[in-house]
């Protein structure tokens, strides 16, 4: 006897051959209907034997496709209708909700054959098929069909259209679809003149010119890239000199796993992160090379002693790599620091003048921009510390609905969020809000998600800061659109409430952020805070003490400036400056006129953030006297830490956390020529014990057993991986970020959840 069922499914299943996918399994059960796209998701009708309809279900569930996720199905009896086959319909449009839309994907193994052996894909640069290739840098609109890409303007030759038309072909229905007959090329140009559109010959020449030492920009999924040979130290400082990038350390792409290997210890987790199919950057301990190794560049990393490695994801890397000389190449965005990367060819055909000695494009427009995604694995899980390509727009379900919600993030590795029904929706990593090619990136990005995801915004998030870009953003929407709600959050609230909302919490929590700088409630500068509290509200129970910052943000590029303050603070007057070597090489003119800026309390605002903290000690040990990045000084300390040292420096923790005997005893460790290791180990282990103690009275004054870890400090391996050891052996339990970023790009999250919390309780 025949039944019938009406199916809806919700998730990612678009843009990843899931109509193909049902199209087979419904032949392959002798079932009868059809399937097609909409902008909620995919709707099936489907009918036959019910023992067939059983296999059909089953099958649903437990083959889709490996890029596919499917969040919900809604199944539901109907009567039988007598259909006489089972058909792909075309796309719907009903409605303002919409489905998930892939992030990019790697090319898959069956196109890396095509391009050796298929005719027409033969070194075909963009080959791709249903099961790779781009996806949300292409799309315009949905449903996700090639009239909504930017493939649109290509039209499909009639062995692309036989293979898009074939159900037994993997390329059947997969948009993108194209061949070195139809498709777009890539192009070789050298001094802006046109050389040659043919692959063997542009990566002849490209292998040519890495060999020489040269430096070339190759556009990618997301954007343009700039590359040298990883190996060539001179290459890399002239690719630092020429990107304005004096000590950031460079993403390195690797030609395969066999050759990390070589270079980098890497576990498990690390490798299976490393070929998954969001094939992100991973941060690895590098390797200490043996003689018959060829070693990497040291300008790569700045002596960190980690490799942000990469494998190839695109077609082009792989056939690069099929005449490179090389092992591995320095694969970093194409732009000058603190600005987006590039994307348009007539854009790079100006920008790289001067910067790049060749330059390899594309003819296929990238519409939404993406970086590489960064990730570490931290407590053996991976950890998203840049959340862009392979990640976005790949929605965060949550437990609360925040429709309509549109948070503005924070200021540095500024990422924004909307809401969409019970989802998070994250933009891709846009960078840091301090100039206007950002803001441009940030306000074109923003219209496109609210645009793509029909988001008709009611209600703005945004910090509490005053003068940050993504605030003033939100106050200018708000004069635009008066009956749009506004809100100002605290911004370490929001990096406690990110975390909750990855793991479904709703409060009351113990939550402890992190960080180097946040506004406060009290007009200083928050980032050491202990936290009682939910969505709702907080109570900042404990931090730091506050350190004056000689020069405001100058002192963050100019780590030397807080020590010297850490020092006035521990000391006051009679602090010894000249006794540490790292301030006598700065010289007794500018110590002095610190001094005397801290006495007079001359443009010193208050902080309590704990990467100051960082800055300090790394300056006083020579480390690290002036920033040439966000977060240099405390990594490099990470990095210098001897973990075989158990010792720890002496704290009081009140009201606050005092450090002044802290530096005392630094001091003294430094006048018995103890080295860096041992001091920046027994810091660390300083820390990790007087969060470990507060939280711990905490918990005991309020009953409360759920802690939450947030803010950039905790992408710090030795704290994160000792703390959370110690809290776990006490009974309380931790939540750490995996999402999303511990660092500023997840308080966009934190600012949505908020938002639903403060709609609710404004609604009753």
């Amino acid at each position: 006897m025949n039944k019938a069922f009406h199916i809806v499914a919700f998730g990612r299943i678009q843009g990843v051959g899931f109509r193909p996918f049902i199209y087979r399994i419904a032949h392959k059960y002798g079932l009868k209907g059809w399937v097609l796209n909409t902008n909620r998701g995919v709707t099936i009708e489907v009918e036959g034997p019910e023992a067939s309809l059983n296999s059909f279900l089953t099958a649903f569930r437990s083959e889709i496709p490996a890029a596919a996720r499917v969040d919900e199905i809604i199944t539901e009896e109907i009567p039988v209708r007598g259909f006489p086959g089972f058909k792909i319909l075309p796309s719907r449009d009903t409605s303002d909700e919409v489905t998930e839309i892939c992030p990019d994907i790697p090319v898959c193994n069956d196109c890396l054959r095509d391009i050796e052996r298929q005719e027409r894909r033969r070194l075909y640069g963009l080959v791709n098929c249903a099961h790779c290739g781009p996806r949300f840098s292409i799309i315009k609109a949905l449903p996700y069909d090639r009239a909504n890409t930017t493939m649109q303007e290509f039209t499909m030759c009639n062995g692309c259209k036989a293979e898009y038309e074939n159900i037994l072909d993997r390329r059947f229905h997969a948009q993108p679809v194209a061949c070195n007959v139809c498709g777009p090329k890539y192009r070789l140009r050298v001094n802006g003149n046109m050389v040659s559109d043919d692959m063997d010959t542009i990566t002849d020449a490209i292998s040519e010119f890495i060999t020489r030492g040269n430096i070339i920009a190759v556009k990618g999924i997301g954007g343009f890239h700039l590359a040298c040979d990883a190996f060539n130290s001179a290459a890399v400082s002239e690719l630092r000199y020429r990107k304005q990038r004096e000590s950031k350390p460079f993403a390195v792409m690797f030609r395969d796993i066999l050759s990390l290997k070589l270079h980098a210890e890497i576990n498990k987790t690390e490798e299976d992160l490393l070929n998954s199919w969001s094939r992100p950057i991973v941060l690895l301990k590098q390797k200490h090379i043996q003689e018959a190794v060829k070693s990497l560049a040291n300008e790569l990393n700045g002596g960190l002693g980690t490799i942000g490695a990469m494998l190839p994801y695109m077609p082009v890397h792989y056939l690069l790599f099929s005449k490179l000389e090389t092992d591995a190449i320095v694969l970093t965005s194409g732009n000058i620091s603190d600005e987006p990367i590039i994307t348009s060819n007539i854009a790079a055909e100006s920008f790289f003048n001067g910067i790049a000695d060749a330059v390899i494009d594309h003819e296929r427009e990238i519409y939404n921009r993406l970086d590489d995604s960064v990730t570490r694995v931290l407590l053996d899980k991976p950890r998203v510390l840049r959340r862009s390509r392979g990640f976005v727009p790949e929605s965060i379900l949550l437990n609360r609905p925040v429709e309509g919600i549109v948070a503005c993030g924070a200021e540095l590795v500024n990422c924004f969020g909307i809401g969409k029904g019970n989802s998070a929706i994250l933009s891709q990593h846009i960078g840091d809000l301090k100039n206007q090619p950002t803001l441009e990136f940030f306000t074109e990005s923003m219209n496109r998600f609210t645009n793509l995801f029909r988001v008709s915004p009611y209600l703005i998030v945004h910090d509490l800061h005053p003068e940050y870009l993504s605030t003033k953003y939100a106050l200018d929407f708000k004069n635009d659109n008066p009956a749009v709600d506004i809100l100002a959050v605290q911004h370490h609230h929001a990096h406690i409430a990110s975390c909750m909302a990855e793991h479904g919490l709703d409060g009351p929590v113990i939550g402890i952020a992190m960080d180097g700088t946040g506004f406060g409630t009290d007009g200083h500068i928050w980032g050491s805070e202990f936290l009682a509290g939910d969505l709702n509200s907080f109570e900042r129970i404990c931090h730091f003490d506050y350190l004056p910052l000689p020069g405001g943000d100058l002192a963050i590029k100019e780590p030397w400036r807080t020590a010297i303050a850490a020092l006035h603070y521990s000391y006051g007057k009679q602090a010894d400056f000249e006794s540490v070597p790292g301030l006598r090489a700065i010289g007794e003119e500018k110590t002095r006129l610190v001094q005397e800026m801290l006495d007079y309390k001359f443009n010193c605002p208050l902080s309590c953030g704990a990467g100051r903290y960082f800055d300090a000690v790394s300056a006083l040990l020579g480390i690290c006297l002036q920033q040439g990045y966000e977060g240099e000084a405390p990594m490099k300390l990470e990095a210098a830490a001897d973990l075989s040292v158990q010792d720890e420096y002496q704290f009081m923790a009140g009201t606050t956390v005092d450090f002044r005997n802290v530096f005392k005893m630094i001091m003294e460790d430094l006048s018995k020529g103890k080295g860096p290791g041992y001091i920046s180990a027994r810091f660390h282990n300083t820390v990790i014990s007087a969060i470990f103690e507060v939280a711990g009275r905490i918990s005991e004054e309020r009953g409360l057993k759920k802690i939450i870890l947030s803010g950039g400090m905790f992408q710090n391996k030795v704290i994160l991986e000792k703390l959370a050891g110690r809290f776990g052996r006490s009974g309380l339990e931790v939540f750490i970020h995996e999402k999303v970023p511990p660092n500023d790009g997840g308080i966009a999250l934190g600012q949505l959840v908020i938002g639903s919390a403060w709609r609710k309780r404004n609604e009753r």
